[in-house]
């Protein structure tokens, strides 16, 4: 006698999976490029990993009208990715944020689009940070890293 499991599946996903992309920013430029258009930059090859290293700013509360336990109110949120990978200068993506390293101000802005696994895009203008593009030990492939935070609250276009 054979027994039938019901066998529940859950989605997931790969990683590899999240698209991100990155388009010059214009200083003054209030809107990003249209999403679909020929000006955003895959930001993929040899890249290993993306970290999402967003920050939350909380503030924390006791009321009267409880019993003082604090609560947790988010004030701030401020997304933020990593990758992570080896360089290549060839790679347009790679060679945006490499041309970037030496600048300050608005000369380390660019367009940050976000593709989830899902389908839904986040789009908004972010600061690179941290760059590394070239370094490390010398029987390695170069490092390449940075840090791309939006500089607010993205743009959300749910999957259509």
């Amino acid at each position: 006698m054979l027994l039938k499991m019901n066998l529940q599946t859950f989605a997931r996903n790969k990683n590899a999976k999240r698209e991100h992309y990155l388009a010059e920013y214009t200083p003054g430029q209030e809107a990003a490029p249209l999403a679909d258009g020929e000006n955003w930059l895959r930001l993929a090859k040899y890249i290993s990993s993306i970290g999402d290293d967003t920050d939350e700013q909380t503030d924390d509360t006791g009321f009267y009208d409880g019993d003082g336990t604090p609560e947790t109110t988010v004030t701030a949120v401020s997304g933020a990715y990593s990758p992570e990978g080896s360089y290549d200068p060839e790679d347009k993506a790679q060679a945006l944020v490499a041309s970037k390293k030496y600048k300050i101000g608005e000369g380390r802005k660019v367009w940050h689009k976000v593709v989830m696994t899902n389908g839904d895009t986040y789009i908004g203008r972010a600061t690179l940070t941290d760059i590394i593009a070239g370094a490390g030990d010398a029987t390695e492939y170069e490092d390449f890293s940075c840090t791309i935070t939006y500089d607010r609250i993205p743009d959300v276009t749910p999957k259509k």
